[in-house]
């Protein structure tokens, strides 16, 4: 009985052991950064451009670059708007595809925008997600619309507050042309 009472045990924990090294092995990168810079084996080549800073409604700025990423083979080029915080920073990286998808969601907020403050209601928030959960839009509180942008999707103090939409559509399109320079 002592036998089969302490197999059963073992037999547990080597499938609870197993079921976990499963689950290590399924992680996947949460980014379009993560997915091409997280291969082993293959050596990168990191270069940044800065750009100019991204000014805020409040004050303060962030820093903005281009971070192309190169595996020897292929190289991605990444859009960074970084905040600095008190104890950490948060980077937003826009994959160059999504980057074009922003500006073509701007374009569409802009549009919006004056209908919707007169829309007179008491809170209404428009925005645009891309997958890696980098957020643009504004909030309409009180008749005012205020910009922002959520750099990540997880965390907290990552949101950042724009003067207004002419601000990030131009610092945007500049980011786009750059890229498109550097690809020659």
């Amino acid at each position: 009985m002592t036998r089969l009472f302490f197999t059963i045990i073992l037999l547990s924990l080597l499938v609870e052991v197993y079921s976990q090294d499963k689950k290590a092995e399924k992680v996947t990168p949460t980014t379009k950064l993560d997915a091409f810079s997280s291969k082993t084996g293959v050596v990168y080549k990191l270069m940044d451009y800065n750009l100019d800073d991204l000014k805020l409604m409040y004050a303060g700025s962030c820093k903005t670059r281009i971070c192309k990423i190169s595996d020897g083979k292929l190289s991605e080029y990444f859009y960074q708007i970084e905040k600095s915080g008190q104890y950490s920073n948060t980077t937003a990286s826009i994959a160059y595809s999504d980057l074009i998808e922003v500006i073509k969601a701007i374009q569409i907020l802009k549009a919006d925008v004056n209908v919707d403050i007169n829309n007179n209601s008491d809170y209404l928030e428009h925005k645009f997600v891309t997958e890696d959960g980098f957020q643009i839009g504004y909030y309409i509180d009180k008749g005012k619309a205020v910009w922002y942008m959520k750099l990540e999707r997880y965390g907290s103090d990552n949101t950042i507050f724009l003067r207004d939409s002419m601000d990030v559509d131009s610092i945007l399109t500049l980011a786009k042309q750059k890229i498109e320079l550097l690809k020659g």
